[in-house]
């Protein structure tokens, strides 16, 4: 099989983030171009040696499971980045006297008040995951121990964390003690409800990769 050929049937087995998976086909053709020359200098004609080439490097069988994995590790990574990112901004999201809702005269709420505590320490735990997370996809391209186990628990993580801080994120809004309206709810989700469903449609991602 040509390299062309081989690297467009390889490229068709892989999902995942489209950059890395773009570096890795364009490794294994550097891999497979020096190959096909050390074998033109060996006397093959272009077409005998890429064919060589080709199966000295491997079937697809034997090939498409560790790049799918690498891929696995990547989408984690970025769900985890994504995940810290999301985060990161709450506090500026719930910081006292931001918005209208929480501004202004206070009735005690003491769901509201329940709820504020549950975020800061889920939210607290979800960050120090995240970081985490990232350290070790970078440990889990390079350990196959790690790139085992990574994938899924990191995508679960997130995916978790994902709706049950935007379902405290919401809660705390419609129990604020503070009058709130539409643009107020707005905030909430543009801020707080958006980021986490694209936290979550990554973490799913990472899921069918895992699953791969």
């Amino acid at each position: 099989m040509p390299i062309d050929e081989y690297l467009a049937a390889l490229s068709k087995e892989l999902r995942g983030p489209r950059r890395r998976k773009a570096d890795l086909l364009a490794e294994a053709r550097d891999h497979l171009t020096d190959a096909t020359e050390a074998f033109e200098a060996d006397g093959l004609d272009r077409y005998d040696a890429e064919k060589h080439a080709v199966a000295d490097f491997g079937t697809l069988e034997e090939v498409a499971p560790g790049y799918r994995a690498d891929l696995a590790v990547s989408q984690s990574r970025r769900t985890a980045v994504l995940l810290f990112a999301a985060l990161i901004i709450q506090p500026i999201v719930w910081r006292e006297g931001a918005w209208s809702w929480n501004s202004g005269p206070d009735d005690p709420n003491p769901l509201n008040d329940l709820l504020q505590v549950l975020v800061r320490n889920v939210g607290t735990i979800a960050i120090a995951g995240a970081v985490l997370a990232v350290v070790a996809a970078g440990i889990g391209l390079r350990s196959a121990f790690v790139r085992t186990h990574l994938t899924r628990a990191t995508t679960l993580f997130a995916l978790a964390n994902a709706v049950t801080i935007g379902g405290i994120g919401v809660l705390m809004a419609l129990t604020s003690p503070h009058p709130s309206g539409l643009l107020d709810l707005s905030v909430v989700g543009t801020f707080v409800v958006l980021p986490l469903v694209l936290v979550g449609q990554q973490a799913a991602r990472g899921l069918r990769l895992a699953r791969a």
